[in-house]
């Protein structure tokens, strides 16, 4: 249907999360419609896995893609990537916009070196004071003004922000951590594989171990093994998914696009 509407309305411009753009390049029938008059694909709310970028400047020549992040607190977006810049940074979601302030602190709260992973706050004038009669709350997540986002990221030296995980899922397998995103953004860079989510599964003497579930790409023949193989080209082994669950269908979503990870702990009876 989107397809349909790119070529009968001529659109210019279309984004969304992610996956609503994957599932558009994606589509067994892309190249039966005309979408020259796209110029512009953006996209937030969600990782991003760093071939997409390439994805869309491939069957887009035309367009810039760019991608963003924020929270609800930061009154959306807070930080922009595009154009060249997104072409040469694609696992970066860029810097601040220029009326914010960003910085990667410690469990302390104390700001870390450059390149440093650490927890990433967000400070500017479209941070919210705090959260409405929820005083317990707003101290938690506010400091002199900073929102502490519950995202470990590292900023490198000109000031790109990149998202690792979001603190609460990070997987620590046998004292090594396993930055979710990392993983994903492997599964990603296969060809037969249009989503992925991946989720902690409890052992007795590792702590955790790597688990996912992908949604592969209509009529694909790819295996689990045949993806773990892949993963292992590109990932130390610790990292390497001892349980990959192939789907066909979109992985569950909230409202605003976030993979719903718990529903899937749940369905693998995790919770």
């Amino acid at each position: 249907r989107a397809l349909e509407l790119i070529e009968r309305e001529k659109i210019n411009s279309f984004g969304g999360v992610p996956a609503m753009v994957w599932q558009v390049v994606e589509h067994p029938d892309f190249d039966k419609y005309d979408t020259s008059s796209v110029v512009s694909v953006g996209y937030g709310g969600a990782p991003a896995a760093p071939e997409l970028v390439q994805k869309i400047k491939t069957l887009f020549p035309a367009s810039s893609a760019a991608n963003g992040y924020g929270l609800t607190e930061t009154s959306a977006a807070s930080s922009q990537n595009a154009g060249f810049e997104y072409q040469a940074k694609p696992e970066s979601c860029g810097p601040v916009l220029p009326v914010c302030d960003a910085k990667v602190v410690d469990e302390n709260g104390n700001e870390l070196p450059t390149g440093s992973v650490g927890e990433l706050w967000i400070y500017g004038p479209n941070v919210v004071k705090g959260y409405w009669n929820k005083p317990e709350a707003t101290a938690e997540s506010f400091t002199d003004g900073w929102l502490h986002t519950g995202d470990l990221a590292r900023i490198d030296e000109e000031g790109f922000i990149y998202i690792l995980d979001r603190a609460k899922d990070m997987l620590i397998r046998g004292g090594e951590n396993v930055y979710c995103v990392e993983v994903e953004d492997a599964l990603y860079s296969h060809a037969d594989v249009m989503d992925a989510a991946v989720i902690g599964i409890p052992h007795k003497v590792l702590g955790e171990e790597v688990g996912a579930v992908v949604q592969v790409t209509p009529g694909s023949s790819v295996t689990e093994g045949d993806l773990q193989t892949y993963v292992r080209q590109h990932l130390a082994a610790f990292k390497v998914p001892v349980k990959i669950e192939l789907r066909t269908e979109p992985l569950p979503r909230n409202a605003n696009g976030k993979i719903l990870k718990r529903q899937l702990r749940e369905e693998w009876g995790l919770v």
